[in-house]
């Protein structure tokens, strides 16, 4: 029997390479930095940043929201008194669950790129697709909840594998939900050795100095490298 391969997957991701390698240049060119920010639905990426945006010292920051529908999120954001464009990828998408790098370009005539030193993409709630798509971005950070459950890393292993940063977020809920903290940081070692991890609570503010100090420390690189 005659067997034809097809590579509609890889095909998909080249074309997606593609275009975010002409994004990247463009925030090159204006000396932004990018952070793509990942979590499932409701584990606090908006309420972290709530909480630090305002308060980044002289770091000139900025959000692209990325929603399925609606803009509440971009509302909130907007509150802290940074630039903010909603991203929705429905009707225009098709409804999908990720940010890709075709729809941030669509949305770059709108950023203020010049006067920014620090771009935040907060990409659609999803543990799955966001990690397969290049935005353009310089890094990756995600958000992982506590109420999620401590065996997330081995049951979405691409996800954790793909960040620089891994955000152990609502630890006040610890005492009230069944999360082995200890087994949550063996099981990320398993995929990703190593990687930074921050411990927070939005609600309280626990860890939110070294949240926001990355954010910092992040930008900072971006203007050495230009």
């Amino acid at each position: 029997m005659h067997r034809v391969r097809v590579r509609v997957v890889e095909d998909a991701l080249d074309a997606n390479n593609t275009i975010a390698r002409a994004n990247r240049a463009d925030f090159d060119r204006a000396g932004v930095t990018v952070v793509n920010l990942m979590s499932a639905p409701g584990a606090g990426k908006t309420s972290l940043l709530e909480r630090t945006l305002g308060d980044l010292g002289d770091v000139r920051v900025g959000v692209l929201e990325g929603d399925v529908q609606g803009s509440l999120d971009a509302d909130r954001i907007a509150d802290a008194h940074v630039p903010v464009v909603q991203l929705n990828t429905a009707p225009g998408f098709g409804g999908e669950c990720h940010l890709d790098a075709n729809m941030v370009r669509s949305a770059l005539p709108s950023l203020p790129l010049d006067d920014l030193d620090l771009l935040v993409v907060e990409n659609v709630g999803n543990l799955v697709c966001p990690a397969e798509f290049r935005i353009g971005e310089d890094v990756r950070a995600m958000v992982a909840s506590v109420a999620e459950g401590d065996d997330k890393p081995l049951k979405y292993p691409l996800m954790f594998r793909a960040c620089e940063l891994v955000v152990v977020n609502k630890i006040d809920l610890l005492p009230y939900v069944d999360f082995d903290l200890d087994r949550f940081h063996y099981h990320l070692d398993a995929v990703n050795p190593g990687v930074r991890r921050v411990l927070t609570s939005a609600r309280t503010g626990e860890g939110l100095d070294e949240w926001r100090e990355w954010l910092v420390q992040v930008a900072v690189r971006g203007r050495a490298r230009v």
